[in-house]
């Protein structure tokens, strides 16, 4: 069974971890400094069990306002609060900071506890309690229960802990089952690092709040920022080893990676939707007031903040997107953090550490180059939505409209590479009618032609899509298999027709004639040498007229360099691909080619310079070099293709 988590907030000795370890019998300062200045100064932890089996487990947090970076690693992964407030002195600057952090970060579960209450008479008790009440009013926390408790005489403590179980009951029966509000993926756990330590004998330990999913030694995980994997060796929860766990306070053995490499802020997980990332489109919410404004606010500036996230924190540079009042900025982080769409924070300023604005996560990876003209006010409101109802299906199908072209993750093999490229339904439409506009446009032009073959569609569409949105390097694949499904559904709807390898209009003419289409054919063969013979020449010698050349230029069967040379459209490839090769190799020059290709100087300059023109070699004193076009080495010989 998981357990419910619940951080504990308040000033400076107000007694949270009194109060704690009067709950629970557990000191929660676990290092000597803490216990010998009696102040807490890092996280600590405790649980409590009940009679039935039920487990609460605590997160105790810095109360000091120089220490409000340790008190969100506290808060960061929290599903309630222990907001604790001493009758003798009442709320305090840090009750007020804390309360507001718990806001920003969309705390919206807990219990408010007046401490020291035997120090007190009742009326004073009763005004804090009002107080108290009032301070929450306006807040996720308006509501919550108020309870008067005294850790030395135990005065509460027993209505406390009633009102802990019906805070874990109504947790667990409106929030934690799915676990899909943080987005999770169902059954992926994923524990943020916030201790780390090493044991004699047996290495690494981690310790965090378990979500999403159940671990057992011999699980993989994971390992967000960088991408390792580890292995589960041990588990223990509340000091004892166990065989499984479902969530909560958790501790890990793990092998794999050694203890100075892990982290406060690192993520263990085997949810795919989590990665590290420098860039992050978020929603700002809790915005607090400030001179000038969070940035959005009507503002055009960029400001300099820190991004307090899961256990994580790194400065920011936050940008606004769309001017005027939005609530949508990227932000730019100094160094890569490891979270996903639905994750919730906190941007402060590094100098003063007041809250800027509570935020949430919307994109790990926003859109860039073309697609960034996506990014309108309508595609980022429904993207919120989806995000903010934190149903899994929504949220890919609003990144995909925003982005236009997107590779979901779920499908990312073992070298990044996507398999699978998902395109929004405007994009997918677009290509469609570029596929039957190529088509009928090359049948005007070439009327005797048989159609538009494919490759060349195909080529021509793989354009189109990047007029129309970014695709990544690690796209190319899954962006050609999203063309050629395109491609497909326009001939199943009846959209084209297609004969082999050609495309045409389902309402065409009838097909050139068969002497007509000999010719063409005895052309290409006569071309498809190294050294082929002048144009005009092969062409007589074949018997086919002006249009039948012309259609095979258009058909790309061959590729004609000048006005009396060509290629079948294959040799040029293998010889253009050949060049590239050498010259990836050593400054490639022509009597290099020419050796290479067993031919003349007369082709192997022609095909230099058409290379050369093109940007895919380069020439130099030296000879030919690769230039800014030249495939990539596992593109083959196709992506030479004009």
């Amino acid at each position: 069974m998981s357990s419910v988590v619940i951080g504990t907030a308040g000033h400076i000795d107000h007694g949270k971890t009194a109060l704690l370890r009067a709950l629970t019998g557990i000191d929660a300062d676990r290092l000597p400094e803490e216990q010998a200045r009696g102040m807490t100064i890092d996280v600590g932890y405790a649980h409590l069990a009940f009679d039935d089996g039920v487990v609460l487990d605590f997160v105790d947090v810095p109360g000091h306002d120089r220490l409000i970076g340790n008190m969100l690693v506290g808060a960061g992964e929290i599903d309630a609060a222990l907001l604790v407030v001493a009758a003798d002195d009442g709320p305090r600057p840090q009750t007020v900071e804390h309360l507001a952090l718990l806001d920003a970060l969309g705390i919206e579960d807990g219990i408010a506890v007046v401490t020291k209450v035997d120090l007190v008479p009742a009326d004073r008790r009763a005004e804090i309690e009002a107080t108290t009440r009032s301070m929450l009013a306006g807040t996720g926390l308006a509501g919550a229960p108020v309870l008067a408790v005294s850790a030395v005489s135990g005065l509460g403590l027993a209505e406390l802990r009633e009102a802990l179980r019906a805070l874990e009951r109504a947790l667990r029966e409106r929030r934690l089952p799915t676990d899909e509000a943080s987005g999770g993926q169902d059954g992926a756990p994923r524990l943020a690092v916030d201790r780390v330590f090493s044991v004699r004998g047996h290495g690494a330990v981690v310790t965090g709040s378990l979500r999403g999913g159940s671990l057992k030694p011999g699980d993989t995980l994971r390992r967000e920022p960088g991408g390792e994997l580890v292995r589960v060796r041990g588990l223990q929860v509340h000091w004892a080893s166990r065989d499984r766990h479902d969530g909560g306070r958790t501790a890990l053995n793990i092998a794999g990676l050694p203890s100075d490499t892990l982290r406060r802020g690192d993520i263990l997980t085997t949810d795919r939707r989590i990665h590290a990332t420098e860039r992050l489109l978020v929603e700002l919410l809790q915005r607090a007031a400030r001179p000038g404004g969070p940035p959005g606010a009507g503002s055009r500036r960029r400001a300099s903040l820190r991004l307090h996230i899961g256990t994580d924190q790194a400065e920011a540079t936050v940008r606004p997107l769309l001017g005027g009042d939005d609530a949508m900025v990227l932000l730019t982080l100094a160094r890569p953090v490891a979270t996903f769409p639905g994750d919730r924070g906190v941007l402060r300023e590094p100098a003063s550490g007041a809250i800027v604005a509570g935020i949430r996560v919307l994109d790990i990876a926003p859109p860039r180059g073309t697609s960034r003209k996506r990014m309108t006010a309508d595609r980022l409101a429904q993207l919120s939505a989806a995000v903010a109802a934190g149903t899994n299906g929504a949220v890919p199908a609003a990144l995909v409209a925003l982005h236009g072209a997107l590779g979901p993750v779920d499908f990312e093999d073992g070298q990044g590479a996507r398999a699978t490229l998902e395109l929004a339904p405007d994009v997918r439409a677009a290509l469609t009618d570029s596929a039957i506009q190529l088509v009928a446009t090359h049948g005007a032009v070439a009327p005797l032609s048989p159609g538009l073959p494919l490759a060349r569609a195909r080529v021509a569409l793989l354009r189109r899509l990047r007029s129309l949105a970014t695709v990544e390097r690690r796209d190319v694949h899954g962006a050609a298999s999203a063309v050629a499904a395109v491609i497909d559904d326009a001939v199943r709807e009846g959209h084209l027709a297609r004969r082999g390898d050609i495309l045409r209009d389902p309402a065409g003419g009838d097909d050139p004639p068969l002497e007509l289409v000999a010719a063409m054919d005895r052309l290409e063969a006569a071309l498809d040498v190294p050294a082929p013979p002048s144009l005009e020449a092969a062409a007589s010698a074949a018997g086919c007229p002006p249009e039948g050349v012309r259609a095979l230029q258009l058909d790309g069967r061959i590729i004609r360099i000048g006005s009396d040379l060509a290629w079948a459209a294959a040799t040029y490839h293998r010889l253009a691909g050949l060049a590239v090769e050498l010259a990836r190799a050593a400054p490639l020059t022509p009597a290099a080619l020419r050796d290479a290709t067993d031919t003349s100087r007369k082709y192997v300059l022609a095909i230099l310079e058409d290379l050369d023109r093109r940007g895919v070699l380069q020439r130099t004193p030296e000879g030919h070099i690769p230039g800014p076009r030249a495939p990539r080495r596992d593109a083959g010989v196709a992506a030479l293709a004009r």
